[in-house]
């Protein structure tokens, strides 16, 4: 009794077994393929060029079947379920017909990146994608807009009976060809064409070659108009601001209006095939961008000069601190202006040619390896951007600064993304990189105040009247209009030796470059006394030819010894 039972329970858990492998089995297929009863009964049978076991196969047989006006078979490739039987012999080829015209100019499809698979299933070796390995029974192969409305085209996978599954383009995808057709079909010049220079060349049509160097010739000509109109209309406006501002976005402005004749030719001229409307839409859409972000760029410019010219003036360090301050930091907000508009522009760029949805699991995919790469490459421009807010916060040098890097003397005229613009005495420009300057030690004279010491130090004689040195020193200083608080002019003995003194002066300047002119200055008139007064006071050797020394104040009775040498600094008198 017991072992029937037994027998009992493993022939029902055997039944239950072999019916849920059943259910999944049938589940499985279901997810494979759409079952469906019949398949374009309107249509004979198709022929053998018609192709439809893979998504690749379907794609390019319907492409090459258009190309080669065969749409009565190219329309065996389209699900046309949708329609009576009668209907399908009479729309299906115009249907074929109106699509590869939309496929042709709407998107660049390579038929390579289609699965050649039978189930579509999603192959990635390198295991990254979520969905890899699982079968499909439904792909999109291109996204069309008209009218302001996104329209799918897309293949299925169908099974009539115990048929083998083909790949068709769906019915849903069908539905907007004729208006999809409206706006992608063949352009007024293209309707013109003779049909001899339709044939294929390449990726484009052979009157293709001829009609793209003109477009591009016509939208130039255009562009080389408009920079010349606004260039007139430079020099009519009054000077100032709107004429410089005028002066600058001729470029700019004449990139947008070629964009726009170019897209307004695109719509109602003339269409080329997808390949090259696709790069001329990116290419359109990356130059719109940047000449409106040039214009605003310009702009800004423009009130950031007016800003300065009206509170600030030159760039040098005569100004007060807080106004190179204020004026540094124009730059620093300049930059970050351009900081984001680039931020914008790209983001723009890349949300209107949709690489977002293309590319986006590629790139987070490759996030460590673009993050290795744009480390190594470009880790000097993103250093010297960032030593370049570095600079802009913390403000260790500011415009109009005097600053002495490596031993030469210049005014710091720009700080800019990448690089330090320096103007030396001489006026000459040396171009820093910024990590490089700001990773060097230099010499800032205006950091508080541009006002500065200068000593000027003369070598003379023991004898000389430091006393009526100082009295001709004041004299001159105070002459002099870049030296400034006179109660700090100074006179001392600061060395000397056995036969000379060294005399140092002081006195203080409103600013380097000015100081050293009334240093110079200063210099001169003290030689030029002592040259024409006192000659004697010069350092020279000395040799005593009598009783009276003249280093001495008074005639001593026990005077040196005639004939005694007294070495000196000079020449032998």
């Amino acid at each position: 009794m017991r072992k029937r039972t037994t027998w009992g329970l493993l022939a029902i858990a055997l039944l239950f077994s072999s019916l849920c492998v059943g259910q999944a089995s049938e589940g499985d297929k279901e997810m494979r393929w759409f079952s469906i009863e019949s398949l374009n009964a309107g249509l004979d049978r198709p022929p053998e060029e018609v192709s439809r076991l893979t998504p690749r196969d379907s794609i390019r047989s319907f492409l090459e079947l258009t190309k080669q006006q065969n749409f009565s078979a190219a329309a065996h490739l389209l699900n046309l379920s949708d329609l009576s039987a009668a209907e399908q012999r009479e729309k299906g080829p115009e249907l074929a017909r109106q699509l590869a015209a939309v496929l042709r100019r709407g998107e660049w499809i390579d038929t390579s990146d289609l699965p050649a698979r039978q189930d579509a299933v999603i192959e990635d070796p390198a295991g990254q994608n979520p969905q890899a390995g699982q079968p499909r029974r439904n792909l999109e192969i291109a996204s069309l807009r008209a009218e302001g409305q996104a329209y799918d085209i897309r293949l299925a996978r169908y099974r009539v009976g115990d048929e083998d599954p083909v790949w068709l383009i769906t019915p849903d995808s069908l539905s907007p060809v004729p208006l999809l057709y409206e706006k992608y079909g063949p352009s007024w010049l293209e309707k013109h064409v003779p049909q001899r220079f339709k044939s294929t060349f390449g990726r484009l049509q052979v009157w293709e070659w001829v009609a793209i160097p003109v477009f591009l010739l016509v939208t130039g000509l255009v562009g080389w108009l408009v920079i010349r109109l606004v260039g007139v209309i430079a020099r009519w406006l009054p000077s100032g601001s709107p004429s410089i501002y005028a002066s600058q976005i001729k470029v700019p402005v004449a990139l947008v209006v070629m964009t726009i004749v170019a897209q307004f030719l695109l719509n109602y001229v003339v269409s080329f095939s997808a390949v090259a409307t696709t790069s001329f839409r990116i290419l359109l859409i990356t130059i719109t961008a940047w000449g409106v972000g040039l214009i605003a760029l310009r702009f800004v410019d423009v009130i950031l000069l007016n800003v300065k010219r009206r509170l600030v003036g030159e760039i040098d360090d005569n100004k007060s601190r807080d106004e190179r301050h204020f004026l540094t930091s124009l730059y620093a907000v300049r930059r970050g202006i351009i900081l984001v508009a680039i931020v914008a522009v790209t983001i723009y760029i890349l949300s209107q040619i949709e690489l977002f949805e293309t590319l986006g699991l590629t790139l987070l995919a490759s996030a460590s390896i673009l993050t290795v790469l744009l480390g190594i490459a470009g880790q000097a421009v993103l250093g010297n951007i960032l030593s370049s807010f570095q600079v802009s916060l913390a403000k260790p040098i500011r415009i109009g600064d005097l600053v002495i890097f490596e031993g030469r003397w210049c005014y710091v005229e720009g700080i800019f993304y990448t690089f330090i613009r320096l103007r030396t005495w001489d006026e000459r420009r040396l171009v820093v990189p910024v990590q490089y300057f700001t990773s060097r030690p230099f010499e800032n004279l205006s950091v508080k105040s541009a006002k500065m010491y200068r000593v000027i130090e003369l070598a003379l004689h023991l004898n000389a009247d430091v006393e009526c040195l100082r009295e001709k020193f004041k004299e001159f200083a105070e002459a002099e209009k870049n030296v400034i608080e006179h109660h700090k002019l100074c006179c001392y003995v600061t060395a000397q030796s056995a036969a000379a003194q060294t005399v140092s002066f002081y006195l203080m300047t409103s600013e380097p470059f000015a100081g050293w002119e009334a240093e110079m200055n200063v210099r001169e008139k003290l030689l030029g006394f002592i040259r024409d007064n006192h000659p004697e006071w010069w350092p020279r050797e000395v040799v005593v030819t009598s009783q009276h020394d003249i280093t001495g104040g008074e005639r001593s009775a026990n005077g040196p010894n005639p004939g005694a040498v007294y070495p000196g600094a000079g020449d032998s008198s």
